[in-house]
C-alpha cells in the first residue's frame, strides 16, 4: 500500500478551512455553525444579501473579527488558535502575523498611502514585510503593475488617479506579496459605475492564471457567474446553497435563493 508524499498530502489539503464557525456581536448572531472548504487554486464567490453574514466571512479570514466559535486553518495551520499542551488556545500577535502574510486582501476602499508614489505604495510591504531588498521589491512590483495595466504610473501620486486605477494599484499591492489566497470583498462597489468593468477584468485575468485560492464577496452576479469555481449563496448567517456558478444561477433549488436571484433579473 502506497503512502501519499507530503506534497500530495498538501495538495488535497483545503488552502482555507472553516469549521463551526459562529459569530455573534453581543445578541446578534451573524454567522451560525459555518463549514467550508477552499481548495488551493479554487476560486470561491460569496453572494448574498445585505447582513447575511459574507462579508464577515471574509472579516474572519482576514483577521479583521475574531470567531466566536469555530476553527479556520490556512495552508493546513489553525489562524485564530494554536494546540498547547494538548489544548486549543487563542493565538498570539506573532502567529497571527505569520499567517497574514498567507493571505492577500482587497477591500471597497483603497487605503492607499497619499504621500507615497504608486511604486512606493506596491513595494513598501515587500520591504518591510517579506525583507527584500529595495531592487528586489521595485523589480517584482513593476512585473506586477504591468499585469494590472499601470506600469506607465509608477511615479505618479494616488490622487492623480481615476478611482479604478487605484483599486488596480490596491489589486497589485496585494499581489506583490505573493500570497496563498486573495480576498475580495465587494471591491467595486465604491467604484463608479463605468469604472468597474477595469477592475473586474484584471480580477478575471488574475483568477485564470489559477496560481491562488479566491474568496469573492459580491454583488456583481455576472462576475460571480464568469469567474468562479463555485458559488455560495448566504442568507441569515448561513450557508443556503452551494454549487457551480451553472447550478446556482441557471437551477437554484431554495426558495431563498430563487427569490434572491429574481430581485436581481428584475434590476
Amino acid at each position: 500500500m502506497q503512502t501519499a508524499t507530503s506534497e500530495q498530502a498538501a495538495s488535497a489539503r483545503p488552502m482555507v478551512r472553516y469549521r463551526n464557525i459562529g459569530k455573534t456581536f453581543g445578541e446578534q448572531t451573524i454567522l451560525r455553525d459555518i463549514d467550508l472548504d477552499i481548495a488551493p487554486g479554487e476560486k470561491v464567490a460569496v453572494i448574498g444579501p445585505s447582513g447575511s453574514g459574507k462579508t464577515t466571512l471574509a472579516r474572519l479570514l482576514m483577521t479583521l473579527e475574531e470567531p466566536t466559535t469555530g476553527t479556520i486553518e490556512v495552508d493546513g495551520e489553525l489562524l485564530w488558535h494554536k494546540h498547547v499542551n494538548g489544548r486549543l488556545v487563542r493565538a498570539d500577535e506573532r502567529h497571527l502575523h505569520k499567517l497574514r502574510g498567507k493571505i492577500g486582501m482587497v477591500f471597497q476602499h483603497f487605503n492607499l498611502f497619499p504621500h507615497m508614489t504608486i511604486l512606493r505604495n506596491v513595494t513598501e510591504a515587500p520591504v518591510h514585510v517579506l525583507g527584500l531588498s529595495r531592487a528586489e521589491a521595485e523589480e517584482r512590483a513593476v512585473a506586477i503593475l504591468q499585469k494590472v495595466g499601470l506600469d506607465h504610473k509608477l511615479d505618479v501620486y494616488p490622487a492623480q488617479l481615476s478611482g479604478g486605477q487605484k483599486q488596480r494599484v490596491a489589486i497589485a499591492r496585494a499581489l506583490v506579496m505573493r500570497p496563498k489566497v486573495m480576498l475580495f470583498d465587494e471591491v467595486t462597489s465604491a467604484l463608479d459605475p463605468e469604472l468597474v468593468g477595469e477592475v473586474l477584468a484584471v480580477i478575471k485575468e488574475i483568477a485564470s492564471e489559477g496560481e491562488m485560492a479566491m474568496l469573492l464577496i459580491t454583488h456583481e452576479m455576472d462576475f460571480a457567474r464568469d469567474v468562479a469555481d463555485r458559488v455560495i449563496f448566504t442568507d441569515g448567517g448561513s450557508i443556503v446553497e452551494q454549487g457551480t456558478p451553472e447550478q446556482i444561477f441557471h437551477d437554484p433549488q431554495s426558495p431563498r435563493l430563487q427569490a434572491f436571484l429574481s430581485r436581481f433579473r428584475a434590476g
